[in-house]
């Protein structure tokens, strides 16, 4: 039995985002977090694509940056943003864009190849997941992506790694930048009132 993928929330929802990408080899994700904590794939275009980009299923096999460009630029449109962390390698370009289209003080480089920043960021996602401070939309491909996610450890810490080649983590590492941006949003003061209530999952 497919898991259930709940519907987004309301658009003038207010959310952190988080983007993870790449070229022609690994997956591109945008995730979405809401201030209680809710994580979801947020969609765009007529089709309501999902956030999440498989290059393997591209004509030329790279990540369609078009595409993703139209996404941030929907997703900022249909939802009231706070903050966005944007991991920058191959995207610096985009990201210095985003920046200028919707703030510097919003759109943030947030590298994930950093280990101590990365330990960090992981160990307040596991330790607010594990204390059920996040649910999800039941996002069957981020649920693939977590499952895959393992433990690396780097100069004493650990980050994130994939166990081959073939079993992906992109959308994990943009869901635990999503909590990250949220999670700093709220110590600065985000205190925004959700919007109408909605079914929400445990991760």
């Amino acid at each position: 039995m497919r898991p259930l993928w709940l519907p987004e929330p309301p658009e003038g929802t207010p959310v952190c985002l988080g983007f993870d990408g790449s070229d022609f080899d690994d997956w591109a994700a945008l995730k979405a977090e809401t201030i209680d904590g809710l994580v979801f794939t947020p969609r765009y275009g007529p089709d309501r694509l999902a956030t999440i980009w498989n290059p393997k299923e591209q004509p030329d096999g790279r990540v369609p940056r078009s595409e993703v460009d139209d996404a941030v630029r929907e997703t900022f449109q249909r939802y009231e943003v706070k903050r966005f962390y944007a991991d920058p390698p191959r995207w610096e370009t985009d990201v210095d864009r985003w920046a200028t289209e919707h703030g510097e003080d919003c759109v943030v480089e947030w590298p994930t190849y950093r280990p101590k920043q990365m330990h960090e960021a992981l160990e307040r996602f596991v330790t607010d997941l594990s204390s059920s401070r996040i649910t999800h939309d039941g996002c069957p491909l981020t649920v693939q992506h977590m499952a895959n996610a393992r433990k690396v450890t780097r100069a004493s810490r650990y980050i994130l790694g994939k166990p081959n080649n073939h079993q992906k983590i992109d959308i994990t590492m943009a869901t635990v930048l999503a909590h990250e941006a949220a999670a700093d949003a709220r110590a600065e003061g985000w205190t925004a009132t959700p919007g109408p209530s909605y079914f929400m999952l445990p991760v």
